[in-house]
């Protein structure tokens, strides 16, 4: 159906609902609800035409596009990785569940998203020289109106929590359901009192005696919760909620352990998150799951390691856990290359760390990488480590050298690597230059 034609029937709807509250002074709080939402729906339709109309998308710089929609942005943003894009789009991207950058594949050690005023301000005269008028930055469509009729319902759905085993099972998978496909739901959980409290009710008197189906649909909600920004501290202002977590690691199925792994991801965009869970002990059973091997859940693992990892008590942690091993295996098996890269570069400022890639064989690996891989991602995080271990162990400078000499693999980084690579590659080049001086 064609913009207009959706835009005419929703005012044809609006006009019933209307007619009905003006005529019927018994109308129900649902009608009012229903035609705020279809108002609401008309904005949305008015909007996304809008977006079509006036700018002729061949005719602008290529960096005033988002590398998502391939249209003008209009509320530039700066992802963790440095990349820009357009807050509706780069949001939706993170409310599917990726924790990767679009562009660069690269972990993002955190969610949350910075206006890049440079960008917005060039994007303004550029329209302004073109005598185009840039519309301002709009709210994002996904966050409709709450009505009370919703919060009944949640409320209701939490109610049904504390009932039979079958009421639980229905409103488990409703409240999974809801917040999966209405965003502004998840807000609601944050405006609620004790609401996640109630959620995780069924799990608190022990993960034995729960079903599974339940257990899995409630930490699903709970991940779909931990994405909206406004709720990252929900789960440090509830006493049950990280001991449930945790177990949910321990004992769920790999659907229910994926997606615990995946929320303590989203909840540790603070740092004073990743603070308390790695304390709770979360970083060694992350690394069991990792080990296991099962793809989707390796990869909920990873992402939710390396951002617990950024804090350098985690860091030490994860060392201890035998993460090391766990990561430089699955590297050397083909596994996951960039992301579990970038947990070893974190790793390897740990001086056990380096110690353990020694005996493990790492450097070898890592040359390959360096000198195979077409990731430029892989080949940066690879050139780091190597520089980290050259510095702290003399021997494996010497594997590096034999390396250099039978391919020059550091060389060609140094040309052709990223500016962060070449700078390392270079600082290795310099090291193996002074140890054969020395050596004359």
């Amino acid at each position: 159906m064609g913009v207009a034609k959706a835009t005419a029937a929703l005012k044809r709807e609006l006009q019933r609902l209307v007619k009905a509250i003006v005529d019927d002074d018994n109308y129900s709080e649902e009608t009012t609800d229903q035609a705020m939402k279809t108002l609401y729906s008309i904005k949305k339709l008015i909007w996304k035409s809008s977006l079509s109309l006036g700018l002729d998308s061949s005719t602008l710089p290529d960096e005033f596009n988002c590398p998502l929609s391939k249209t003008l942005m209009k509320d530039p943003v700066v992802l963790a990785t440095g990349q820009t894009y357009d807050r509706l789009c780069i949001e939706n991207w993170l409310k599917d569940g990726e924790r990767t950058c679009p562009q660069t594949q690269e972990i993002l050690s955190y969610t949350m998203l910075t206006p890049n005023l440079l960008v917005r301000d060039m994007i303004s005269q550029w329209c302004k020289k073109n005598g185009m008028e840039l519309p301002n930055p709009v709210p994002d469509p996904d966050e409709e109106v709450i009505t009370d009729a919703e919060r009944g319902r949640l409320n209701s759905l939490l109610e049904k929590l504390s009932s039979s085993l079958s009421d639980q099972k229905e409103a488990a998978k409703e409240l999974r359901l809801l917040t999966k496909r209405m965003p502004h739901f998840r807000a609601i959980f944050g405006q609620t009192d004790n609401a996640l409290f109630r959620l995780l009710k069924p799990l608190s008197p022990g993960w034995a005696n729960t079903h599974p189906d339940l257990q899995e649909d409630l930490i699903t909600t709970v991940l779909h919760v931990s994405v909206h920004d406004n709720n990252k501290k929900l789960v440090t202002d509830n006493p049950v909620a990280i001991p449930i977590l945790l177990e949910s690691l321990k004992y769920g199925n790999i659907n229910t352990r994926s997606h615990a792994a995946a929320a303590i991801f989203a909840f540790s965009d603070l740092d004073s998150n990743k603070q308390i869970f790695g304390e709770a002990g979360a970083l060694k059973l992350l690394v069991n799951l990792l080990e296991e091997g099962h793809l989707l859940a390796m990869k909920d693992a990873a992402s939710a390691i390396f951002n617990l990892c950024i804090v350098p008590e985690n860091n030490a942690r994860a060392v201890h856990e035998g993460a090391v091993k766990v990561v430089l295996t699955k590297i050397m098996d083909g596994i996951l290359v960039d992301e579990l890269l970038a947990i070893l570069a974190l790793l390897s400022r740990h001086e056990k760390a380096v110690e353990e890639m020694g005996e493990l064989c790492a450097v070898p690996c890592l040359l390959s990488i360096v000198r195979d891989n077409t990731s430029e991602r892989a080949k940066e995080h690879c050139i780091a480590i190597l520089y980290t271990i050259s510095s702290r162990d003399q021997t494996k400078l010497r594997e590096i050298k034999e390396e250099e000499d039978a391919s020059a693999t550091i060389s060609m980084l140094a040309e052709s690597g990223t500016s962060r690579a070449r700078r390392k590659a270079n600082s290795i080049l310099e090291r193996l230059n002074r140890a054969a001086s020395h050596r004359a």
